[in-house]
């Protein structure tokens, strides 16, 4: 159910509660009062209603439904303009990559004396915007198609799982001509679901590729800190503003234009790795100081509990 539902159908049923103990307590003939005033409140959450002098006992819980009320309100606004937002990014992602595919299929299809070099070098580009494009309505259908009820509470091996990554990344790191030596301690065993782990450790790792400064390190670590398991990501590149740092997890939040330009995506992954290691009790959070930038994911470790 869209979050904009689920508000009303919350704030309707406090609503609905509030009355019924209101109703309960109160003799007959002040029953229209009651219901005057929350129509009144319902008909408008931010206009505060007189409370007739026989509602006044019970003033305080009549507050504080409308107090509910005006907060669901702003969730709905704030979720509505964040969806909003989310379809002009789009748009505009949509639609740079997909002009330069069309660009260069209309520049093979309508220049027959191009050289083999030529039509090499432009089939080449025209893939590469296919498939950004591909990446970008990848991350729009996880965010809101994902299932992140954690239904599996499975033994995973963390260390294993990072390391088989690092391999799995190696083209990639070969790509920009980075270099990535991972520094991984051994069983590391954290429990969840490792299908769901693997996605927020390969978001990680495909933002730092993204940002990188070619030639640059990755660092990979993972090691053991009391009941945690701590992995840390890092990168050289565009430094993010301190006032960002804490923004950029959430689900439809955009960093600069330089930032987003460079990888052509919508900036949802981040959101799902969030979700995701909190579903599995744990935190994620960045640091960026220069031109180093690191992403530390905690999850506890097997035998602690697990809320999700």
């Amino acid at each position: 159910m869209p979050a904009w539902k689920i508000a009303l159908v919350t704030g309707a049923f406090l609503v609905l509660l509030v009355a019924v103990i209101v109703l309960i307590a109160l003799p007959g003939r002040r029953l229209r009062q009651v219901g005057k005033y929350l129509r009144e409140v319902l008909a408008d959450p931010e206009r505060q209603p007189e409370v007739p002098r026989p509602l006044r006992p019970v003033g305080g819980d009549l507050s504080a439904v409308r107090s509910r009320l005006l907060l669901q309100q702003e969730e709905v606004r704030q979720e509505e303009k964040r969806r909003q937002d989310l379809i002009a990014f789009l748009a505009h992602d949509l639609k740079t990559p997909l002009t330069s595919v069309l660009g260069y299929l209309e520049l093979l299809r309508d220049e027959p004396g191009l050289t083999e070099e030529q039509r090499s070098k432009y089939t080449g580009v025209a893939l590469d915007k296919a498939k950004r494009l591909e990446e970008l309505v990848g991350e729009f259908f996880d965010i809101n198609t994902m299932d992140l009820a954690l239904d599996r509470r499975d033994e995973v091996q963390v260390s294993f799982l990072l390391e088989q990554l690092a391999d799995e990344f190696y083209p990639l790191f070969a790509g920009k001509q980075l270099t990535c030596v991972p520094e991984i301690e051994p069983r590391l065993v954290v429990e969840g679901d490792g299908d769901k782990l693997a996605r927020v450790f390969d978001n990680v790792l495909r933002n730092a590729v993204s940002y990188s400064a070619p030639g640059g390190p990755v660092g990979l670590t993972a090691k053991r800190e009391g009941d945690q398991a701590v992995v840390s990501v890092t990168n050289e590149g565009l430094e993010i503003p301190e006032k960002e740092l804490s923004n950029i997890f959430q689900k439809f939040y955009r960093l600069d234009a330089a930032r987003s330009t460079r990888t052509g995506g919508a900036g949802l992954g981040l959101a799902i790795a969030k979700e995701i290691v909190e579903l599995h009790g744990g935190s994620i959070r960045a640091e960026s100081t220069g031109r180093h930038t690191t992403f530390v994911i905690t999850l506890p470790l097997k035998g602690e509990t697990i809320h999700g």
